[in-house]
Parts: C-alpha cells; sequence; structure tokens
C-alpha cells in the first residue's frame, strides 16, 4: 500500500511538468496536425514578396506589415476592432487552431503570435522554425497563394500582455519590474552612431542569445542561465521593448512559453514611442 501511494505522488508531480502547455509545436508535430484538424489555420507572417516566392502550402499570408498603425510613430499595433476586421476579411476566426511561422528568424511569427494572443485567440501555436528538421520533414512548399473565405474573429482582448507607456514609466522605479530591452549591445549603449540609447532603467539582453545559430529556441536550461545572470527572476514582472517590438515579441514568446513566467508583456510602443515624449540614457 505505502508503495501504491508512493507511486501515486510521484505521479502527481511528474504529469504537469510532462503536460505542461507551451504554445510552440515541432514540424513532426505539426505534419500530424495537418492530417487531424480540420479546424487548423496556417498563417504565414513574412512580407508578400517572401510568401510570393515560397510558402507551406495551404498557409495563408497574413504579413505583419498589415497590422501596423498610420501615424508618426512606427510599428505600433493597429486598435484592435481593425484587426479583428482584417484577421475575420482574411479567413482567421478566433475558434481556429492557428499555427504561425515566418521564413525563420522568429521575428515575425512570435509577433503575429503575441497579437493573436493580445487580441484572444484561445488556441494559437508557433511553428519552431528549426531549419534542419524542416529539411529532414520535406514540409511541402509551394509559391501558389491560399486565399479562405471571410469569417468572423471576435475579440477578448487579453490586456495584460500589453504594457503602454504609462506602465513603462512606473517600471523605472520599480525593483519588482524587469525592463528588458532586446537590441543589440551597440543599440542600446548608442555606440552604433544610429540609436540614442536606452529607456532608464532598462537592462540589455539581445533577444538572438535565446536562439541558436539556425534559428531554433535554445533550451529551458540555457535560456534561464542567461536569465539568472541579468538577475531576473520568475516573481518579477517583465516589460520587453525594441525599437519597434518585433524582435521584442521573440522574446516575449521565450518568458511567456520557454520560462513560462506568468507576467510578461510586451511594450507595443517600444523605442519609436518613448523617445517622442521621454529622454533615452546612454
Amino acid at each position: 500500500m505505502k508503495k501504491i501511494s508512493t507511486l501515486i505522488f510521484a505521479f502527481l508531480f511528474i504529469v504537469p511538468a510532462i503536460f505542461a502547455q507551451v504554445d510552440y509545436i515541432s514540424v513532426k508535430d505539426y505534419m500530424a496536425m495537418l492530417k487531424t484538424d480540420k479546424n487548423l489555420i496556417t498563417i504565414n507572417a513574412d512580407k508578400e514578396k517572401d510568401y510570393q516566392t515560397s510558402h507551406i502550402t495551404g498557409s495563408i499570408l497574413f504579413s505583419y506589415k498589415d497590422t501596423d498603425k498610420a501615424g508618426d510613430i512606427k510599428g505600433m499595433l493597429k486598435d484592435s476592432k481593425e484587426m479583428a476586421s482584417l484577421l475575420g476579411a482574411a479567413g482567421i476566426s478566433h475558434t481556429n487552431t492557428i499555427v504561425v511561422y515566418d521564413g525563420g528568424t522568429q521575428k515575425y511569427s512570435t509577433r503575429m503570435y503575441w497579437i493573436l494572443k493580445y487580441l484572444g485567440a484561445p488556441n494559437v501555436l508557433l511553428l519552431h522554425k528549426d531549419l534542419d528538421s524542416w529539411r529532414q520533414a520535406r514540409v511541402p512548399l509551394t509559391a501558389v497563394a491560399t486565399n479562405l473565405p471571410a469569417t468572423t474573429f471576435e475579440l477578448n482582448v487579453n490586456s495584460c500582455l500589453l504594457a503602454n507607456i504609462d506602465l513603462v514609466k512606473t517600471a523605472v522605479d520599480n525593483p519588482a519590474i524587469a525592463l528588458i530591452d532586446v537590441r543589440t549591445t551597440a543599440e542600446f549603449d548608442g555606440s552604433d552612431g544610429k540609436s540614442n540609447g536606452h529607456i532608464p532603467a532598462a537592462i540589455n539582453i539581445n533577444f538572438e542569445d535565446f536562439l541558436t545559430t539556425n534559428g531554433a529556441f535554445k533550451t529551458k536550461e540555457e535560456i534561464t542561465a542567461i536569465t539568472e545572470k541579468a538577475g531576473i527572476s520568475s516573481d518579477k514582472e517583465v516589460i520587453l521593448y525594441c525599437q519597434t517590438s518585433i524582435r521584442g515579441a521573440v522574446s516575449f514568446f521565450v518568458f511567456k512559453n520557454i520560462l513560462e513566467f506568468e507576467k510578461v508583456k510586451l511594450y507595443d510602443g517600444a523605442i519609436e514611442e518613448w523617445q517622442v515624449y521621454n529622454p533615452l540614457t546612454k
């Protein structure tokens, strides 16, 4: 009886680790989903010219470029109602299983992932673009565009995933918030001759530090070593940004899905918005 109780106790602790929810899938799992999930939609988040050259057969184009709001501040997300209208017109419903991918940088797919989760899509997966595994799996590619009939995308905005400029201002003097600039060191300190520096109190972790040389995410252990060295623990609220928060989305995905931090936000306005109203520091 004691042995059975011990096994049950161990099982209760092992199961959550095995079935921990993460929103990314391997290409092998994706190929299996294509055969079984009739509700699956695949989104290519690249630029139109790249989609026209080659994309996964059956995937639709919804470029990250089409999500930018017009105005003086570059790269900010369009109004949520406008985004819902655009997604519905493209044939994307909040009820779909949505898989997003890009050409391999993880930048545009993670940006689209963040947008969809912010707008309230419950089932969004990132297709992990490890180029070696893609070659082995022989993913079917085409240059022929796929178009879907229009549908409805119902909003359920998750404001917990977005940091606005007012929140970022409080982060400057709040040790409970880790404000992370994911650009290069030269951009962060202004030594590249183009950048004016960074938001005060921000620390610098280049988003590329989380990726291998072939564009795949590093292991949880490798990423944890990087964040712990920077003094970032899971009890902190994490706010990420770059120039326009495209690169910031890669790190958002890492903190949310690989490190599984609970409180993670993307500052959508990023440097582009901050420097209009506030000084940067070097």
